[in-house]
């Protein structure tokens, strides 16, 4: 394959007409959500592979057809199908994930929505090929990998292309930083503050920058993402089932060009390198915005809404990328200091109402609407995101996880409210 072929495979498959061959909502305003969770067994102990892989024959098929996967460490994934409204689709995963989480409550395992887990040194419990070599790629370069992969927790929000792919794309990528202010939630890390807000983020910004940092947001999204998983290097070269780590740099540009003794890149080879690429925005027939914190019912509906709204609405498009022109690039910023820098303060204040106004004009259901002004007025309005109410938590009484030694905020159920376990 040449350098012409994975041009138009982008082009084409991933921001082009065959794209998305089985779902044509992802061309429009489809939206998908994926909710991870750190779990805990007896005492917070890790979620061990069997435990695990029997959880996932149990709870198969999910009442909503929601995927459900586990993550190297032992965290628990929900991903749903592409719905075509944020009403939709955050009541198939509140259904979902209010199943999941009855199940896990009867097997004795908890779910825990923080973006990273503030106790436990990573361990992998699951022992696929793929994942070993992750790892030894990653180790190679320092323990941030290993962190990343057992123990993070995320939402990701899908959200369909659009007609006008090029602004959509930039816009995205420009509401980043302004998302993480809002959302981050997680602090904490190996029985510690770290100093972040999105402890999480740190972690990734401290990966292999060839495949976690932004993309930049390039007038054409085809031009940038092929440059940008062009310069990436690569990571795992496949020979039937067996997974080899390059722990010597090597970006697919030069794999292209000058080849490598284990082979030639073919086609499949470039899409599963598209698969090991991680930055905030990744087009895959779709935006996934991978920027989000865990967080706990009804807080990740938030998240999903208010996102939505700025990204796919065309009546506010212009007023979002104003609000967030001068803090579009503060990525770092974002993760560590959150709504507290002054900047970022503002831009979050604003986009709040944007979305508001935009969920309120488009007949959001008064639930998510009433969620979305109290997560305003509980942490936006005020220059504070959840983070900010654990660490306060911390301080006053030592709690690393949430709610620790009282009723906890339930990460499933479809209403959100406190329930005892």
């Amino acid at each position: 394959m040449g350098l012409a072929e994975v041009r138009e495979h982008i082009a084409n498959d991933v921001f082009g007409q065959r794209a998305n061959p089985h779902c044509d909502l992802w061309g429009r305003n489809g939206v998908g959500i994926e909710l991870e969770f750190l779990t805990g067994a007896s005492g917070f102990s890790r979620l061990g592979w069997d435990k695990a892989r029997a959880l996932l024959a149990e709870l198969d098929p999910l009442p909503e057809q929601s995927r459900l996967t586990v993550e190297p460490g032992g965290q628990l994934e929900l991903s749903t199908q592409c719905f075509s409204s944020v009403d939709i689709a955050c009541e198939a995963a509140a259904v979902d994930l209010f199943h999941l989480d009855r199940v896990c409550a009867v097997e004795g395992v908890e779910l825990v929505a923080l973006g990273a887990d503030p106790i436990r040194v990573p361990e992998r419990v699951v022992t696929a090929p793929r994942y070993r070599a992750m790892e030894e790629y990653f180790d190679s370069a320092g323990p941030a990998g290993r962190t990343m992969m057992c123990n993070s927790a995320a939402i990701q929000i899908n959200l369909g292309l659009g007609r006008d792919v090029g602004s959509r794309w930039a816009l995205a990528n420009h509401l980043g930083p302004t998302l993480i202010a809002c959302f981050a939630n997680s602090p904490f890390a190996l029985g510690a503050p770290t100093g972040w807000k999105s402890s999480r983020l740190r972690c990734w910004w401290s990966l292999d920058h060839s495949r976690s940092k932004p993309v930049p947001a390039m007038d054409d999204p085809v031009d940038a993402w092929t440059d940008y998983a062009l310069a990436a290097r690569v990571m795992l070269i496949r020979q039937r089932d067996q997974f080899h780590p390059q722990t010597a740099p090597l970006s697919f540009s030069a794999w292209i060009t000058d080849g490598h003794e284990l082979g030639w890149p073919t086609l499949e080879d470039w899409c599963y390198h598209l698969t090991t690429l991680f930055p905030p925005v990744r087009p895959r027939g779709w935006l996934e915005l991978r920027m989000f914190d865990a967080l706990p019912t009804p807080f990740w509906q938030v998240a999903v809404a208010v996102t939505h709204a700025l990204v796919t609405d065309p009546e506010v498009a212009e007023d979002a990328r104003r609000a967030v022109s001068s803090v579009r690039d503060l990525w770092v910023d974002a993760a560590q200091m959150g709504l507290t820098q002054p900047d970022l303060g503002a831009a979050g204040r604003a986009c709040f109402q944007i979305a508001l106004d935009s969920l309120e004009r488009r007949n959001c259901t008064p639930a998510i609407v009433e969620a979305v002004a109290s997560y305003n007025d509980r942490w936006v309005a005020r220059g504070r995101c959840p983070a900010d109410d654990r660490y306060e938590e911390w301080r006053r009484a030592g709690n690393l996880l949430p709610y620790q030694g009282s009723p906890v905020l339930s990460a499933g159920g479809l209403t959100g409210r406190v329930s005892p376990r």
